[in-house]
């Protein structure tokens, strides 16, 4: 076996489902075992949900990692294009955020488990899914395989839809403050930056 799988590196001819470097076999890993994470941990939690809109984020949410976990852990397997298309993650909220710091009480690790809400339940979801999107990343640079890198990069807007849903839903209820700098040092910092003067055409500088 080990000799067939040689020869096959050296001819090329290495089968779909062997179409896989040691870093991705890892990497890939690693994300498959986060989404099943993320899934115990949102089946964890949704007992304790008592918000109406957080529970309608936390079910759409579960299915769409569930569906996104069968389609890439089936490319992984098989090396070849998933049966389903990858899908783009919708989310229901505007993006209209509250800016600026008002008093509230410090935060501090639980006692018990009476002590789960809506504002820790939706902490969990966020920072399970930027996890998420960190260790997409991560494989995504490393695959070799084409179809596992493309679905991988496929994904990793729909973890930053999912992130951003969940923060907007935070600040909403006051669970996520967002602080904003003076507008003097803001206007500062954007126009801290100019245009690029390099040509795209000829990879020249641009006539002043």
């Amino acid at each position: 076996m080990q000799m067939q799988n040689h020869q096959n590196v050296e001819t090329g001819t290495v089968p779909p489902q062997l179409n896989h470097g040691g870093h991705e076999m890892f990497d890939v890993n690693e994300v498959l075992s986060g989404a099943i994470n993320t899934l115990n941990t949102y089946t964890m939690l949704s007992q304790h949900v008592k918000d109406p809109e957080l529970r309608d984020i936390l079910t759409r949410q579960k299915q769409f990692i569930s569906e996104e976990y069968n389609i890439t852990l089936e490319c992984f397997k098989t090396g070849q294009d998933p049966s389903k298309p990858t899908q783009s993650y919708k989310m229901k909220q505007d993006n209209d955020f509250t800016y600026g710091l008002k008093p509230s009480q410090p935060k501090k690790p639980m006692l018990s488990a009476a002590e789960i809400c809506d504002q820790s339940i939706s902490s969990s979801m966020l920072n399970a899914v930027k996890s998420g999107a960190v260790m997409k990343t991560t494989a995504a640079m490393e695959s070799t395989n084409p179809v596992v890198r493309r679905v991988l990069a496929d994904s990793l807007p729909n973890c930053i839809e999912m992130a951003y849903e969940i923060s907007i839903y935070q600040n909403k209820n006051g669970f996520y403050q967002v602080p904003q700098l003076a507008q003097q040092d803001m206007q500062q910092m954007l126009n801290g930056f100019a245009p690029s003067m390099i040509d795209s055409q000829t990879g020249g500088n641009l006539p002043h």
